[in-house]
């Protein structure tokens, strides 16, 4: 028997009996109410059927604060939420019809785009608020790739450009601006727990 058999089984005991893995449950469905009330905050944009929210953000610093693994789950339980029919998707919709439309590609990057901003996070990019930012943004790159790439085949690649992706650049980068300068704070709190 090799090693890495016998340490991940004694790594997820410790966490079980530590109480730690409740934990992680917890954090991650309270993660997934923090992307469900970002959605709601909505406005529409004239000209293109993607929404202006603030799930972007709340993606990013899930990941960021909770890591990746935690971050990627939680944005991946929000999806099952939103499936089952929970109104958890930008201005109360839910249903399986709405991860199969023009915009669920930016929603199906959310636990990618999490999983990479934790990824960044874990390494120490969170230390200081430009790299922060930097890894922040890359992590939106992903959001913006979903999204555009899901939307092209619906609309062609200049359409998606101009509605999914162009309106909201300026917006994003604010909101990255804003995660990253929370961060710390955020972390500092997660640390304690």
């Amino acid at each position: 028997m090799n090693a890495r058999a016998t340490t991940i089984p004694s790594a997820v005991l410790t966490r079980i009996v530590r109480g730690r893995a409740a934990l992680d449950m917890l954090l991650v469905v309270g993660a997934t109410a923090i992307i469900a009330l970002a959605a709601q905050i909505a406005i529409p944009i004239p000209g293109t059927m993607v929404p202006l929210t603030m799930q972007p953000l709340a993606v990013l610093l899930v990941g960021v604060t909770l890591g990746s693994a935690r971050g990627a789950a939680a944005a991946t339980l929000y999806l099952l939420e939103g499936f089952s029919g929970l109104p958890v998707f930008a201005q109360g919709h839910g249903g399986a019809i709405w991860l199969a439309g023009p915009t669920a590609g930016y929603l199906f990057s959310y636990p990618f785009a999490a999983f990479v901003a934790g990824w960044f996070s874990q390494r120490g990019w969170g230390s200081t608020i430009l790299r922060a930012v930097a890894g922040m943004l890359v992590a939106l790159g992903v959001i913006y790739l979903g999204g555009f790439s899901w939307l092209s085949a619906f609309l062609g690649v200049k359409a998606a450009w101009i509605g999914g992706v162009r309106p909201f650049i300026l917006a994003d980068i604010l909101k990255v601006a804003i995660g990253a300068s929370l961060l710390p704070q955020l972390q500092r709190l997660i640390a304690k727990i």
